[in-house]
């Protein structure tokens, strides 16, 4: 792939980001297979390289209204007809204008019919038992999200694209910062940009990604976590992000430095990430933010399970747990694993090792595609409502449309059949919660 720099057009390189004086990504310590042994250190369940971190990304923005349809004119008759057959006519009429309404307004189809826009991704905020959580946990199902590539400022357009192709909207868009101070036009440090405020405004909830990174920035600048945790970017840079979480008032999800067991020892030991986690977290309390739902975010590649668990920072200061697998395929040499392979092994040990009643969501999670069965992926996607309602505690999952480093690592939605797929998977009930 081609490394972009993040100030130069705000697309997310996945699983790369400038890091060294030269604005290059720097892998940490080379390959390092993405997917997981089994827990007893057995065969190993996924591969591919696993580069350090990610680079930066914006939110989506809800799609675009929905038209109100017009009943159809009629026509006044001086007398007007009775009996059986105005009846007749009256029941008819009235079942085209149902079908006409639910044309257009549940399959989501435009004030002139030319495309569909979103469907509502959620029924009406009605409350009751399936009203979210305090930490925005779906008791009745699992939300929906998505990583969309986009540039600064195009946000809104991409996302309404990629909602009119799944014919709904998203439920969580995911979002990536790094640690840089906000200064002038550079939006990479701020959380909480005023785009992505707007599309929080439009009804999303927001994962935003805090990555102890200056993406561009020279090898002296880059924070370590023991610098975090001293206190030495405070002032700088988290009290001021602090600051406008808190102004913003809504609730959003916050990662910070997401797949950690990939970033050491460039950034430092595994206690000292727990210090600057805990920090943050402590930081943002006594600055009286309580918005904040507090997501930790690990690769659950099971080879680095000890790593991984070293670097919990405790169930006081984690909201929710997530992790990052995929269906590599040719991408990393690895071979085709199903939705179900790729996730259940990490589940089984997550729920073992680091929390048994956390939420836990796949805040990443996709399919390469094989171009030599063109239906593969399609049939991928299809298995994943099925298999999700299984995975035990799972009330999240975000696609990942984008590409990966590496040859054949594009693990976009790579066909008409994929989109119809995934389409239809993520129309199913459980996947569509109210959201108050």
């Amino acid at each position: 792939m081609s490394l972009l720099h993040p100030g130069d057009d705000g697309r997310a390189p996945r699983a790369t980001r400038p890091s060294g004086d030269d604005g290059r990504a720097q892998p940490n310590g080379g390959a390092q297979p993405k997917g997981g042994a089994q827990p007893n250190g057995g065969a190993q369940i996924k591969g591919g390289a696993q580069p350090n971190g990610r680079s930066p990304g914006d939110k989506t923005g809800r799609g675009a209204r929905h038209a109100t349809p017009r009943a159809p004119r009629t026509t006044r008759r001086a007398t007007p007809r009775t009996g059986p057959r105005l009846r007749t006519v009256a029941v008819v009429t009235c079942a085209v204008l149902a079908v006409v309404l639910l044309l257009q307004g549940g399959l989501g189809l435009g004030e002139n019919g030319s495309g569909p826009e979103p469907a509502g991704s959620r029924p009406p905020a009605v409350g009751g038992r399936c009203a979210p959580t305090a930490l925005l946990e779906p008791p009745c199902g699992a939300w929906f999200g998505a990583f969309v590539p986009h540039s600064k400022d195009d946000l809104a357009e991409k996302v309404r694209d990629y909602e009119r192709r799944i014919g709904r909207k998203l439920d969580i868009v995911y979002a990536y910062h790094d640690m840089s101070p906000v200064q002038g036009s550079r939006l990479e440090g701020q959380l909480l940009t005023p785009e992505e405020q707007r599309v929080a405004a439009e009804g999303h909830l927001l994962l935003l990604s805090w990555e102890s990174k200056w993406w561009g920035g020279t090898r002296a600048r880059q924070p370590t976590w023991k610098q975090i945790a001293d206190g030495d970017l405070d002032a700088a840079v988290i009290d001021v992000q602090a600051a406008r979480v808190k102004e913003f008032g809504e609730k959003v999800f916050l990662s910070f430095d997401l797949e950690m067991d990939t970033r050491t020892p460039a950034n430092g030991t595994p206690e000292d990430y727990v210090r600057a986690y805990r920090h943050i977290h402590d930081r943002f309390r006594e600055l009286g933010v309580t918005n904040v739902v507090w997501t930790w975010t690990t690769t659950g590649y099971l080879e680095h399970a000890d790593l991984i668990k070293r670097m919990y920072p405790g169930d006081d200061y984690v909201d929710w747990v997530a992790y990052n697998q995929y269906n590599y395929y040719r991408c990393h040499k690895a071979d085709w694993l199903t939705f179900a392979e790729t996730q259940r092994a990490t589940h089984a040990w997550i729920r073992e090792n680091i929390s048994d009643d956390k939420p836990l969501m796949l805040s990443e999670f996709g399919t390469a595609d094989d171009p030599s069965r063109p239906g593969r992926q399609a049939d991928w996607y299809a298995q994943v409502p099925r298999i999700l309602k299984d995975l035990e505690g799972v009330k999240a999952a975000l696609q990942w449309n984008y590409r990966d480093p590496g040859p054949h690592c594009d693990l976009a939605l790579a066909r008409d059949e994929s989109w119809a797929s995934l389409r239809k998977a993520v129309s199913d009930p459980y996947l569509n919660q109210p959201l108050g």
